[in-house]
């Protein structure tokens, strides 16, 4: 029996067909049940084509296992993390693949209290126990006709399935009620923002918080671009990160003289920001505005962070008399540590934004909403907000290389400049600090790659130098 190699560190993610198919999703909301034993779970999932399929399928694995289901309809990841909190049940699934490629899709698996579900905490064992039931499920032309009677059914809001019932539910109203406590409203001056959902799925969640402004008199105007929901991506996987995907957000930016450009990845879990120019803000300075922000309102309060890039972050939650916490990359980490440490927020330079008042989850929407009040009481452009920022600590943004060897090389690596570092961790990677720069280098848990960032104190072209010296490193044959 083959190991089911869409199971991740944090996730669930697979090419459709072999990797990851109805079959698969069935035996996997069965497995789930199993490990986690709920009794009312919610699913919800993103606009990609095979979603609606695999979610039934999950649902009809969660009901066979007598599992109460609330289907939650097309959503965003933090949707349905949103709803494990909010509803007080036993957990929430998304069906996603973020910014994979079209003919990939995937899973993100909480428990109660929104708790993520990883390799280390019960993800393993529900791969386990669905790679078992592999082996004893029916043939698979007996689900697809279970799959035909079932959808419909599904378009009824209620129905029984054996023991278990099935219905159709909404949280867009108190999920959009709940992102309007993080801003005070009558601190809101006139905005005009560019808004960029990828054809993904924030859009529905934009159109509702529009309508929220509306009644509430916030003063915030949306011009928004690749805004319906269209799983076929007519204008490219929405991935902001990758650099040909951003010239569509900053362009509009400038002609319609926004005051900043929001754009999302197709589960609107990270949101990325470009300033009034159109030039893209890494999320690593994000991270400094918006603990600076939460610090300004809790004095001493701590800060997580992750260790590809943290001397800005440092130096702001220092002068604002935080505590500066270094945790392991990724949501699972990031999430334990802040709820073991009690901290108010979290970042990571990938865009993930953390929130203690959100189950200590990250939110594609939190962020710029907290963006839109600090340029309102701050009266500053956002390209003022980080360019000291950047001018103290210039970064190299990450950069993926795919290498035949990751370990021998950054072993390699390791060796070459350990004369010459004054720090080295392995918290995350390989981390060596040189006094005036410092990188780190990762191989990534999500995709096939290795990941370097590299900083400086206030040295631009050092950091173009040393980033130059890595690369050549890494890329060019012994």
């Amino acid at each position: 029996m083959n190991t089911l190699s869409c199971f991740k560190a944090y996730d669930i993610r697979g090419k459709l067909g072999e990797e990851l198919n109805e079959q698969i999703a069935y035996s996997i909301g069965r497995a789930y049940a199993r490990i986690i034993k709920p009794e009312s779970v919610a699913v919800g999932g993103d606009i990609r084509l095979s979603s609606e399929s695999l979610k039934l399928a999950l649902t009809l694995g969660l009901l066979t296992e007598g599992v109460e289901v609330l289907d939650l309809g097309m959503t965003g990841t933090e949707e349905v993390y949103f709803a494990a909190q909010y509803l007080a049940i036993d957990g929430a699934i998304e069906v996603t693949a973020s910014h994979n490629p079209a003919d990939y899709n995937g899973m993100k698996l909480v428990r109660a209290q929104s708790r993520p579900i990883s390799g280390d905490t019960g993800l393993f064992a529900i791969r386990d126990e669905a790679q078992r039931l592999q082996a004893d499920l029916f043939e698979p032309s007996a689900l697809k006709e279970l799959m035909q009677q079932s959808k419909k059914m599904a378009g009824n809001v209620v129905w029984q399935f054996g023991n278990a019932s099935y219905q159709k539910h909404s949280i867009v109203k108190p999920y959009i009620a709940h992102l309007l406590t993080y801003i005070n409203s009558a601190n809101i001056k006139p905005l005009n923002l560019v808004v960029n959902a990828g054809n993904g799925a924030a859009g529905h969640v934009v159109d509702a918080l529009e309508q929220a402004f509306i009644q509430h008199q916030i003063p915030i105007h949306f011009t928004k671009i690749n805004h319906q929901p269209d799983g076929k991506f007519p204008n490219g996987i929405p991935n902001p990160l990758l650099v040909e995907n951003r010239q569509v957000t900053a362009e509009a930016v400038r002609h319609y003289q926004a005051d900043f450009g929001i754009a999302w990845d197709g589960d609107f879990d990270r949101c990325f920001l470009f300033d009034e120019q159109g030039n893209f803000i890494e999320g690593y300075y994000i991270v400094g505005i918006l603990a600076a922000a939460f610090l300004q309102k809790e004095p001493g309060a701590k800060i997580i962070h992750d260790p590809r890039l943290y001397w800005n972050t440092e130096a702001v939650v220092q002068k604002h008399s935080g505590k500066a916490i270094c945790s392991k990359t990724g949501h699972a980490f990031i999430k334990e540590r802040m709820r073991s440490e009690d901290a108010v927020y979290g970042g990571e330079m990938s865009a993930h934004h953390y929130f203690r008042d959100f189950a200590y989850c990250d939110s594609g929407m939190i962020p710029w909403l907290l963006v839109a009040e600090l340029l309102s009481l701050s009266g500053k452009k956002l390209s003022q907000l980080v360019q000291q920022m950047i001018a103290d600590y210039p970064s190299s943004g990450e950069i993926n290389f795919k290498i035949a060897n990751p370990l021998q090389v950054i072993t390699k690596l390791a060796e070459h400049y350990a004369p010459l570092a004054i720090e080295t961790d392995d918290i995350d990677g390989l981390s060596m600090s040189f006094g005036d720069w410092r990188f780190n280098l990762r191989i990534s848990n999500t995709e096939n790659v290795v990941r370097l960032n590299v900083e400086t104190k206030g040295d631009l072209k050092l950091m173009e130098q040393k980033t130059t010296e890595l690369t050549r490193f890494l890329t060019e044959p012994e």
